[in-house]
């Protein structure tokens, strides 16, 4: 990985420490991506914090040309930036949360993806992988907001793998289970943390996917889930 340039999104984040600091190691470029974000975050030379507000597109698309400008290429776009609200029925949820939910998992991707895609196409390693979440597979009760939106999350990558495979780009998104993360722990404090997903385990699958091992891999939803699966 160490000529592959690297835009990790929601970086700064539970998950999206883990894999960034798994990149890092490999001694790829890692731009890495947060609404706040400095260099202090991440200790390794090959890192370079990039503050962005995902929900702007002008800011996105600016992010991304500053990314070309700099390093001359773009090679992988891992897109974990995400949110979780739920506890209410869709009869009760307020326009608050449905416009922070479509924003979080589905508008974000969306922006990114569009500036990304044109200059992933000129990489011949050119990865996609979007962080989406098990429950994308099924409905669930007082959840509707946040599994709507990672459901239309996991179709648009699928689309973006169909519509790039002549450039020999791969698109595809990791579907993980309940993930042991602070928040979550802080959350679900009387859970039992140890049969939940391990953050590594999911950056090593995002690593394969970012690797030429996976080449012909595309247009795949990869669920991943802990002991409780």
């Amino acid at each position: 990985m160490s000529d592959r340039t690297i835009f990790i999104t929601g970086a700064k984040g539970g998950l999206g420490s883990h894999i960034t600091n798994y990149f890092l190691r490999t001694g790829a470029t890692v731009v890495g991506a947060s609404r706040t974000i400095t260099q202090s975050d991440f200790a390794a030379p090959n890192f370079i914090p990039l503050p962005v507000d995902f929900t702007a597109p002008a800011a996105v698309r600016d992010a991304v040309a500053s990314v070309i400008s700099r390093f001359g290429r773009l090679d992988v776009l891992i897109h974990v930036m995400g949110g979780f609200a739920g506890g209410k029925s869709v009869s009760d949820t307020d326009d608050t949360t449905w416009n922070q939910m479509r924003d979080a998992n589905l508008t974000s991707a969306f922006y990114v993806l569009r500036a990304a895609i044109p200059h992933l196409r000129k990489s011949t390693h050119g990865r996609i992988i979007a962080i989406g979440s098990l429950t994308a597979s099924q409905p669930h009760a007082h959840l509707g907001p946040y599994v709507v939106f990672k459901s239309a999350l996991a179709t648009l990558i699928q689309t973006v793998a169909l519509e790039n495979k002549d450039a020999g780009l791969t698109a595809n998104a990791v579907l993980p289970g309940t993930m042991d993360t602070p928040a979550n722990r802080k959350s679900m404090p009387n859970s039992d943390f140890s049969k939940w997903l391990q953050p590594d385990d999911v950056a090593r699958l995002v690593s394969w996917l970012a690797s030429e091992d996976s080449a012909h891999v595309t247009g795949a939803l990869i669920p991943i889930d802990g002991a409780n699966g």
